[in-house]
């Protein structure tokens, strides 16, 4: 069968980095780009054929952007579900599903998937409001420490909390919660897993996270991951069970933690393109991006393998400057060999904002190291 870019218009419900960089993906294709945000200064402003303002999360925008389009991806989560039924009855192709969409946008519901689905996740308890977590560990029902996490909206660290000690419990976070036991990290990992409408099923690399100590998002990753061939197999197949469980229809995202004593446990999903598959862009057969596109459109997918092994940095906004960014060390980073430099175009930076980041080749993760070590010490992001 042919494939005819002017059949399908792709709206994209976002126009940050992930947003921008699956329109490039689309655009290699020639396939015609929708982007809706709030902001018309988004980093993807200037990518689509037609720009809409407005916001993901309100039903009535996400009907708006419907009526422009035939295919549609998201760029984050946090999106209305009953907008995306609604185009899904228009006949619209949507990924992920709008029911998938549900149960992984309420972190509640995502974890009593993985629970019902046998999947490791660490043992957890859900929690009305903070009220109720403070009640339970006077009553000796909950013992410190452990995570709460808020069911709905959390991103980048942010929704997240840390309770180690009574003190803790005068500041927890408010709404409704999924509290669970702390987990003795050894490290952490993301395994991006592809699913199309063929049945077919593939999966990325693991990838190594490192995660930054004060803003609690990702600093850098290493591909593959320090693992050995056992544990990346059983890391694998944890990562196909989970999205057999979720089915989203498109890209999956499973981020582990594995623990001291070498047992695995899934952290949480997300049912698009991720921060840790930038690097497959440069390192890998396939990206995340295009394979996306591939899930969107029905197509073979296509192979997620390793080229190379790979480190990607986030460029984060540096601490005390707000404004119109600088990219200082940029030439300095230009001249290491197999450097791929992604700058988002956000145009205001501020401290720990993700405002772009290196991808970084090499033979093995010794060098790649040095070379993160070298992108983390020169390249800075001031205003």
């Amino acid at each position: 069968m042919a494939f005819t870019p002017s059949q399908h218009i792709l709206g994209i419900t976002a126009g940050g980095q992930l947003g921008k960089m699956l329109a490039q993906a689309a655009i290699t294709w020639d396939l015609p780009v929708v982007i809706m945000d709030p902001d018309p200064g988004c980093p993807a402003r200037q990518l689509g054929v037609k720009f809409i303002q407005g916001d993901q999360r309100l039903e009535a925008d996400i009907r708006k952007l419907g009526r422009e389009i035939t295919l549609l991806a998201l760029e984050i989560e946090h999106v209305s579900v009953e907008g995306l039924y609604a185009l899904q009855d228009e006949g619209i192709q949507i990924i992920p599903t709008p029911a998938s969409l549900a149960l992984i946008q309420d972190k509640g519901l995502q974890k009593s998937t993985l629970a019902e689905h046998h999947i490791p996740t660490l043992p957890f308890e859900l929690m009305d409001d903070a009220r109720a977590i403070t009640q339970a560990v006077h009553e000796g029902r909950l013992q410190l420490p452990f995570v709460q996490k808020t069911r709905r909206a959390g991103y980048d660290g942010r929704g997240v909390k840390q309770v180690n000690h009574m003190s803790d419990l005068s500041d927890l976070l408010e709404g409704p919660s999924v509290v669970e036991r702390l987990c003795d990290i050894e490290k952490e990992i993301s395994l991006i897993v592809a699913g199309n409408a063929l049945g077919e099923i593939c999966v990325y690399p693991p990838v190594e996270m490192v995660f930054h100590p004060e803003a609690h998002l990702v600093e850098y990753l290493l591909c593959p991951a320090r693992l050995s061939s056992a544990q990346i197999e059983e890391a694998s197949q944890i990562a196909i069970r989970t999205y057999q469980a979720f089915r989203p229809g498109g890209l999956l995202a499973v981020e582990m933690f594995l623990d001291r004593q070498g047992r695995f446990w899934v952290n949480e999903v997300a049912p698009r393109p991720h921060n840790s598959g930038h690097h497959t862009i440069e390192a890998c057969v396939t990206s995340q991006y295009e394979q996306q596109l591939r899930c969107l459109l029905g197509l073979p997918l296509g192979d997620p393998s390793l080229i190379k092994p790979a480190a990607m940095v986030n460029l984060l906004g540096e601490e005390g400057y707000t404004g119109t960014p600088r990219y200082e060390g940029f030439e300095q980073v230009l001249r290491l060999p197999e450097v791929y430099v992604h700058i988002y175009g956000k145009q205001q930076t501020r401290p720990f904002r993700k405002m772009g980041h290196v991808t970084l080749l090499g033979k093995d993760s010794e060098e790649l190291e040095k070379k993160v070590e070298f992108v983390k010490q020169n390249l800075k992001v001031k205003a």
